[in-house]
């Protein structure tokens, strides 16, 4: 792998000065901060045993961080701390973390619209700036407090490693002044460092939850225990959304270690002294489904359905340049194609569970989640208790890719304790997991261009066809534009005419927010046109791209750094081909270039190059890291995995038709990283848009034919 810093980018960070709330002390000598945020939106800080709290300052001089991110492998352990240890002058392997309980007007998460929610490559953006801030405020008011103590002017003293540091040997650690420094009056504005002035942010820095999870004391919500405890495996309908007719239990009810079997709303639970006596016996119940309407789904009705509506259903604008139907309509030469994207199972190694205790009213709840306020509110209103009688701890996730924002299985492991009156620790198989997600919707998208004489487009339509997952989320009204499927649509071309739109077509299966969310299908759909058109124009891919981004430097840079890097234009070895696919998206520019060749039928990718400018890096360590898994996730996405519905039943069950990208199948990959003073751009999620266009277009190459369906699987490459 190499890094690559090529780009001083002066145009720097606008950081607005957010002031103070309060300031109070917590217990003995806790240093408790809060500020107010943009929608009167207020996170405050204290010890990691209030509610409520952002960093706590101990006596013992140990500096605690309450991450508002639930930690799913993306560095949020690691990252946010940073951000304070910055300005607070602190050796960053001093600081301890928590995760935050439910408090979304604490916690919320403003880029999403408030609630307190892990996901859409947000947890840097936002902690940006607002953390930073609250470290300097409490660098500074821990010098007041030492400044006042000393009976010297603040300006003889200085903050570092910890400490406060005085004339004549004078020096205090933060934890001996954190009482008095919470008695000082908060500044209101206090100066950030210059970010050439940066000992910490943008270092790259070994993960602060590795050993933990080395040494396997990190606790993930399969590890979860509590006093007196039991273990349930669900039985659900295999048609999602299907209920229980009847059930014979009696089997079930006389093997070893079953305490129980109840019926909740989703299902029959067998509860049991271990798990594998729970889903032992689960397999004996026979159980009599209502299989309702979604029996009658199956993949071909329900492509065909999306395909309809996008001729049939109501357009949202999206945006309009121009008038592009008249000039497609006049022109001569019009290039029209449509390109589809499956559905796909979010899959994390870490099956759904949750461990929920009820009672006399209370509800304790433990286990991993990407949506704590939800998850408190929900429980609530299924159990019929108040939220502030509902606690949530947020362990380590197993992998999310989206998944645990929904909330299923924990309103169902709090349903099941209800009913058996104890600790309920509920776990599904890989089977549950596979055949009840909340799945990636199928996307159909019409793309059209007119090109003019020197091959470029003169206009360009664009549609986008599917379901909306924040209509189903959040209840977003059907004449909405759904923001999450519009992502990365609007390319950064420049065209003289263009319209985008979007239909929203309910197929019938329950979706959710998978990983890239809707920048992948709709760059997918982007990119591989642009192809097209380049080889209709009979132009090299790269030169024609860069003759439309004048005005776009940041993607027209990362474009030049990813082909030059990987040699665009050389030889390649007999049997191999290159691809290329661009995007912008989570305020990161991209670039990828695949190198790939045919085994057996089936696309090996054998080196993929990246180049992104994300603006400024916290840890450069996790961005790398951040790239490679999401290109092996998007290598799979694109390649060899698809849920395909049969009757309502999904028919992929396990990680045999649903193969995971294996360790000798990863590629090579190559990482340049553009150095900036942009504001810093997400990056757990753009580099898997990116792999499927990139793929198919060095297939076209390669092959001579063009796959305009996903995946691009041995069966779609024979048949094309």
């Amino acid at each position: 792998m190499t890094i690559d810093n090529t780009i001083d980018n002066k145009s720097g960070v606008q950081a607005s000065r957010r002031s103070f709330l309060k300031t109070s002390a917590i217990g003995s000598g806790g240093l408790l901060m809060g500020f107010a945020l943009p929608g009167n939106m207020a996170i405050a800080a204290g010890t990691v045993h209030t509610p409520n709290a952002w960093v706590h300052i101990a006596d013992d001089n140990t500096i605690t961080l309450i991450s508002a991110r639930s930690e799913m492998g993306q560095g949020v352990y690691t990252s946010m701390p940073m951000l304070i240890a910055e300005e607070l002058n602190v050796d960053i392997r001093k600081i301890k973390v928590d995760i935050a309980p439910p408090n979304a007007k604490l916690y919320g998460n403003p880029l999403l619209g408030g609630p307190q929610l892990t996901g859409g490559s947000t947890s840097v953006r936002d902690g940006w700036e607002k953390l930073r801030i609250g470290g300097a405020q409490v660098r500074e008011m821990l010098i007041t407090a030492a400044a006042d103590k000393w009976k010297v002017d603040r300006s003889e003293l200085k903050a570092v490693n910890g400490m406060v540091l005085g004339p004549k040997g004078k020096k205090a650690t933060y934890g001996s002044l954190a009482a008095a420094a919470s008695k000082v009056p908060v500044p209101e504005k206090v100066a950030l460092k210059d970010p050439k002035d940066f000992t910490i942010v943008g270092k790259a820095t070994r993960r602060l939850d590795t050993p933990a999870k080395v040494n396997g004391t990190a606790e993930f919500g399969i590890d979860v225990k509590m006093p007196g405890m039991v273990y349930a495996s669900l039985e659900q309908c295999p048609v999602i959304g299907g209920t229980v007719k009847s059930v014979d239990s009696t089997r079930a009810k006389s093997m070893p270690g079953v305490i129980a079997v109840v019926e909740i709303p989703d299902g029959v639970a067998v509860v049991a002294n271990s798990w594998w006596r729970a889903n032992s016996a689960r397999k004996a119940l026979s159980v009599t489904w209502d299989e309702g309407a979604g029996a009658a789904l199956n993949t071909a009705t329900m492509l065909e359905g999306t395909r309809a509506a996008a001729k049939s259903g109501t357009a949202l604008p999206l945006k309009a340049v121009g008038d592009a139907d008249a000039v497609i309509g006049a022109s001569s030469n019009v290039v029209r194609a449509e390109y589809v994207s499956q559905l796909l199972s979010h899959s994390p190694l870490e099956p759904m569970n949750f461990t929920a205790s009820y009672k006399d009213g209370k509800v304790a709840l433990v286990g991993p989640t990407q949506w704590q306020d939800a998850a408190q509110g929900a429980i609530a209103k299924a159990l019929g208790v108040k939220p502030e009688d509902v606690t949530l701890r947020t362990t380590f996730l197993g992998g999310g890719f989206g998944r645990r924002i929904d909330i299923d299985f924990i309103i169902q492991a709090a349903q099941i304790s209800k009913i058996v009156g104890k600790p309920v620790k509920l776990v599904w198989t890989r089977e549950d997991d596979m055949t009840h997600d909340f799945y990636r919707p199928t996307a159909v998208h019409n793309m059209a261009a007119a090109l003019g004489a020197d091959g470029k487009p003169t206009a360009l339509t664009f549609r986008h066809t599917g379901q909306s997952i924040t209509g189903r989320v959040f209840g977003l009204p059907a004449p909405v534009q759904d923001p999450l499927m519009t992502e990365a649509a609007v390319a950064g071309y420049d065209i003289a005419a263009t319209k985008h739109d979007v239909v929203k077509h309910d197929a019938g299966l329950r979706v959710g927010y998978l990983r890239s969310v809707s920048h992948a299908p709709n760059t997918f759909a982007n990119e591989s046109f642009m192809d097209e058109l380049a080889k209709v124009a009979g132009k090299d891919p790269v030169a024609y791209r860069m003759s439309m981004l004048d005005k776009q430097p940041r993607l027209a840079n990362v474009l030049k750094l990813a082909t030059e890097k990987a040699g665009w234009g050389s030889a390649v070895p007999a049997g191999r081909a290159r691809g290329v696919a661009l995007m912008e998206g989570y305020d990161t520019s991209m670039a990828h270039v695949v190198e790939i060749s045919l085994d057996g039928g089936s696309v090996k990718v054998h080196r993929v190059t990246v180049a992104a400018d994300l603006g400024q890096m916290v840890n450069p360590d996790t961005v790398e890291a951040q790239i490679m898994s999401s290109v092996v996730f998007g290598l799979g996405a694109s390649t060899n995995q698809e849920i395909t519905v049969e009757k309502g039943r999904v028919q992929q069950t396990n990680f045999h038709q649903f193969p995971l990208t294996r360790m000798n199948e990863t590629p090579v990959i190559d990482i340049i990283l553009v150095k900036s003073t942009e504001k810093p751009g997400g990056i757990g999620e753009p580099a898997v848009a990116l792999m499927a266009p990139a793929i198919a277009n060095a297939l076209a190459t390669l092959t001579g034919k063009r796959i305009r369906k996903l995946p691009l699987s041995a069966d779609a490459i024979k048949m094309a």
